[in-house]
């Protein structure tokens, strides 16, 4: 989480002709609903956890490799509800924001992230927003991956509280494609030449990863046909 100093610069901008008392139950607020999300990220990072201890049993192997969280900063919220030309308050980030927490699961195998999916929205306490399924129909530049958007319920002190967390489901080699595609890109102002030469070298890496998850699979489902 960004510290008080950070926050309460971003409010200044938004914060026109307000005293310092309500500067401060403002930063107290943000800090509040950060917390609340924060929970949310922990409540799915645990659901996938039990998920992971309850099928290794079943397939004698964990379908989960790795789990990630990820927190938006305040100053992220802001230039993204800014971008959208949306209002710049807590209401209008728990309503227009499905990301501001997220949890990212990688995945042995493809298999195991459409079964992993599938047993998360079966729980009764969570809620099925949206699905989009960028595996089956991958982006334009070839990105690969599973997202979620859902919501649970968190249990405070006097209150129970529902909260939006996008989940991002994907195998090694979605993952590892898709931190390269970041680090080539990320600030880099390309000529139109050099992305068009880009895309056409990214999407080819895209589909050589995405012809390993399929030769892995078929190798897994060998080895336990025969087992």
């Amino acid at each position: 989480m960004e510290n008080e100093k950070t926050i309460k610069e971003q409010l200044d901008e938004i914060a026109f002709n307000r005293t310092e008392d309500e500067i401060r139950e403002m930063i107290s607020s943000v800090n509040h609903l950060m917390t609340y999300y924060r929970c949310a990220m922990l409540e799915i990072e645990t659901k996938f956890k039990v998920l992971n201890e309850q099928l290794s049993l079943r397939h004698e192997r964990n379908p989960i490799e790795n789990i990630k969280t990820r927190l938006k900063s305040f100053g992220s919220i802001k230039d993204k509800l800014e971008r959208r030309e949306l209002p710049v308050s807590l209401e209008s980030i728990e309503e227009n924001l499905n990301d501001v927490a997220g949890v990212r699961v990688i995945c042995s195998f493809i298999d195991d992230i459409y079964m992993l999916a599938e047993c998360l929205v079966q729980q009764d306490d969570i809620k099925l927003i949206e699905m989009k399924d960028y595996i089956k129909n991958p982006k334009e530049n070839g990105y690969r991956s599973l997202h979620l958007i859902v919501e649970i319920p968190i249990f405070l002190c006097d209150e129970k509280k529902y909260m939006k967390v996008e989940v991002q489901l994907r195998t090694i080699a979605m993952e590892v494609w898709a931190n390269l595609e970041h680090r080539l890109r990320y600030k880099k102002e390309l000529s139109d030449d050099l992305l068009i030469k880009t895309a056409y070298e990214l999407n080819e890496c895209a589909d050589l990863s995405h012809r390993l998850d399929l030769k892995m699979q078929k190798a897994r489902d060998i080895i336990e046909g025969e087992t």
